[in-house]
């Protein structure tokens, strides 16, 4: 039997009430060799098979999706590789004297996965849940302006604000912040803040 967490979120849209979603709790990790071992424990098939196809599918799978092939497994889902620039490079732009970056500094960062809604159906008909913890927001001391305020006057004494600093300016967890930052510098005419940079290198400034 499985636990639920509920979990309080943030309002996206800034008017101060929040939200609740729900998320499984974790009881403990697998590994492949215990994963096997319960793929076997009916004697149905030998544990060479199962080891062995795995390893194919997992040899055939990465020489697909490094072809730029998209492949989906019937029971498992959809996969297809993600890009990225090296992590020791600087992201590039289209505007002129951006850094444009080629083959070599470009490569495979991550794999995309889509679950196929027969293994979710199949999942949700197994688990029964119970109640498990409840996860409440880390509230900020602050208001919404006084937030903003605070993360200007950080800006008019530094050149650049990471998402770490916000979180300790106002209070607020990484996540949180990250979002709230997010959504101020989609309308940076009234923050007065915008973004520079993408992903874990992604620095805000002030505008203008």
């Amino acid at each position: 039997m499985a636990k639920y967490i509920k979990q309080e979120m943030a309002d996206l849209n800034g008017t101060g009430s929040t939200q609740a979603y729900y998320r499984i709790q974790l009881n403990r990790h697998i590994d492949f060799q215990e994963f096997v071992e319960r793929c076997t424990r009916h004697g149905g098939i030998q544990r060479s098979t199962v080891v062995g196809t795995a390893a194919h599918m997992a040899h055939e799978l990465a020489l697909l999706l490094a072809d730029g092939y998209s492949v989906t497994i019937d029971g498992l889902g959809t996969f297809h590789a993600r890009l990225g620039v090296r992590p020791d490079v600087t992201q590039d732009g289209f505007d002129a004297g951006e850094p444009q970056h080629n083959a070599t500094t470009i490569g495979v960062r991550g794999i995309a996965y889509r679950a196929d809604p027969a293994l979710t159906q199949a999942v949700d008909s197994h688990c029964t849940l119970e109640r498990g913890a409840a996860s409440r927001l880390r509230r900020s001391p602050l208001t919404a302006a006084e937030r903003v305020a605070a993360a200007r006057r950080y800006l008019a004494d530094h050149p650049f604000m990471r998402t770490a600093d916000y979180a300790a300016l106002t209070g607020l967890s990484l996540t949180t912040a990250g979002r709230e930052l997010r959504r101020l510098t989609a309308d940076a005419a009234a923050s007065g803040i915008v973004a520079r940079g993408r992903s874990s290198a992604r620095v805000y400034v002030l505008a203008g």
